[in-house]
């Protein structure tokens, strides 16, 4: 389902292995090519306007029921290393947040399958929005156990990448789902402007894949690279 508000697209798929014993995939899509972004800008004179608003794109089409704020995380790994950085994270992430102390969640963690290889990708939840995100780091900085972790996985990566994510408001909240499940990882570049117009489609159009089940999350960026929206799909794995 393509959008006016897109160039182009360039795929991505990846594998996952998250919250138990599922088995996912994951697709991305990014914008490219000038001439497409041009055919865009023609296309746009002739369909219907947004009305200018003041309000912030992120106050229109975020959940306002909970302050949730979600990070996704991209670590490039070392091809010799993917095995033992999955054996790491298995072992010391859940013991280092299982614990409570710690207002935050990792949703899911995946591996790359097509595309870019040997590639993790991690979803954190942070309950509380950004105060959440500020205390969760200001304590790992005095967890010894973590400063290990960290130094050992950065041995094995080649670099990483973080983005802060919100939720759009007419999307499902992540949640587990009994595996195993292939999951898809959509990833559009928009225009500058173009936001609450691409929330406006969406939220009618989203429903004909919620009956289904196939809506999993939906995010927009709040810091690293703008404009960003994030769509995840869900299927069952047979």
């Amino acid at each position: 389902m393509a959008s006016r508000a897109m160039s182009a697209a360039l795929s991505r798929a990846v594998k996952i292995q998250a919250c138990g014993p599922s088995f996912l995939l994951v697709r991305g899509l990014s914008a490219s090519s000038s001439k497409a972004k041009e055919d865009s800008w023609l296309r746009s004179l002739f369909v219907r306007k947004v009305d200018p608003r003041k309000d912030a794109h992120s106050n229109l089409l975020a959940k306002r029921e909970t302050s949730n704020l979600y990070k996704i995380q991209f670590h490039n790994v070392k091809p010799e290393c993917l095995e033992a950085y999955n054996k790491l994270c298995e072992e010391v992430l859940p013991k280092v947040y299982g614990g409570g102390e710690y207002p935050c969640t990792l949703v899911g963690t995946w591996n790359t399958w097509y595309g870019e290889q040997d590639q993790a990708v991690h979803l954190w939840r942070y309950e509380g929005g950004y105060p959440a995100l500020t205390e969760v780091m200001n304590k790992l900085r005095k967890n010894k156990e973590f400063a290990e972790f960290r130094k050992e996985r950065s041995s094995m990566l080649l670099s990483r990448k973080n983005q802060l994510l919100l939720e759009f408001s007419f999307w499902n909240e992540p949640v587990p789902r009994p595996g195993p499940n292939i999951y898809e990882l959509r990833s559009y570049l928009l225009r500058p402007g173009t936001m609450i117009e691409w929330g406006n489609h969406w939220a009618r159009a989203i429903r004909y894949r919620q009956d289904s089940g196939e809506a999993v999350a939906g995010f927009f960026s709040q810091i690293g690279q703008l404009y960003m929206v994030h769509h995840l799909w869900g299927k069952k794995y047979i």
